[in-house]
């Protein structure tokens, strides 16, 4: 949060925000203001006009918040399909290694299955065991550079697979 200045006033005794501030402020107040919690476009531009805000740069802010929702949504239907993808490799590492383990332990570790059954334990699922890790890390901490990579990557894929349905689509004709 912003933190409260005491040496922003002007020579006339009036306080100055931050521009985050002030935004921040109009947003929380525009909210209370409407009833229904929704505005018009008639509004908003009376709004804005009241504020001395062009017609033009509220189209601009439109079509800018329109990309951002989108990008918004999209992020997270990656996130979801992120974590989905890790509870199921998650859940097929319990399944697999915990009927490995019960088996170790019911045939004492001894002989020949039980040597096998080691040999598993160590070379396949150790190995699974730290990938996982490494992707939960990957998941659930994300730094911001790997993050954006793989996100656009992830947008990139999604969008050519649009592009490819809707040209399908177009050349198959109505059903």
């Amino acid at each position: 949060m912003a933190e409260l200045r005491t040496d922003s006033f002007t020579n006339c005794g009036e306080y100055l925000y931050l521009a985050e501030d002030a935004q921040q402020i109009l947003s929380l107040a525009i909210a209370r203001q409407t009833e229904s919690g929704e505005l018009s476009r008639a509004q908003l531009l009376e709004i804005a006009d009241e504020l001395g805000i062009s017609a033009d740069t509220i189209a601009a802010a439109e079509r800018e918040w329109d990309i951002k929702k989108y990008e918004l949504a999209d992020q997270k239907l990656f996130d979801s399909q992120r974590q989905q993808r890790f509870r199921h490799g998650l859940s097929q590492f319990a399944i697999y290694g915990g009927f490995l383990l019960l088996f170790l332990v019911l045939t004492g570790g001894v002989g020949f299955w039980g040597g096998l059954v080691k040999a598993l334990l160590y070379l396949i699922v150790a190995p699974w065991g730290l990938k996982l890790s490494w992707d939960a890390w990957r998941i659930y901490r994300p730094n911001e550079y790997g993050y954006r990579k793989e996100f656009e990557g992830w947008r990139r894929k999604q969008q050519v697979k649009r592009a490819v349905g809707g040209a399908v689509r177009r050349l198959l004709g109505p059903s």
